[in-house]
């Protein structure tokens, strides 16, 4: 059976700011990304199975995205721990979705922990190959498997 390469498309909407920036970036602004998964493996060969010829069902992948990436960053603030700005959002008790991240919410870190996240829920059958993030039409970063 051949080794194929499936990928799934996803968009959230993120706002961050990047801490000690020497640019605009340093102010908290939004974008719209653009997230692509990609899996490698081989297909269910087995006429029993419910997912005979698929190396997993899209449904299946959209759950997982979901759950530990678009659920929880999805129209949310980001903001590196050391920041103050999130010190004094955290202490003014404002109702609304802020996460704080231990390291500098560039585009590239949070590639690096999107990986982490899904590769900690995958079943052994499949194995995570790349993933790429789009930030605007013209820059994004990628992260492959064979790399890490």
């Amino acid at each position: 059976m051949n080794t194929i390469r499936l990928t799934k498309e996803f968009s959230f909407e993120m706002a961050h700011a990047l801490h000690c920036h020497d640019g605009d970036c340093a102010n908290i602004h939004g974008h719209s990304y653009q997230f692509s998964v990609t899996f490698i493996g081989k297909p269910k060969n087995k006429k029993e199975n419910p997912k005979n010829g698929m190396l997993v069902d899209f449904k299946d992948i959209k759950q997982l995205i979901q759950d530990s990436i678009i659920n929880i960053f999805d129209h949310s603030l980001v903001l590196n721990e050391s920041d103050p700005t999130y010190q004094q959002l955290k202490k003014s008790n404002i109702q609304f979705k802020i996460l704080s991240t231990s390291y500098q919410p560039t585009c590239e870190n949070l590639i690096i922990e999107f990986a982490k996240r899904i590769k900690v829920n995958l079943n052994k059958d499949i194995k995570l190959y790349a993933l790429k993030l789009k930030k605007t039409s013209s820059s994004y970063v990628e992260w492959y498997s064979t790399d890490n």
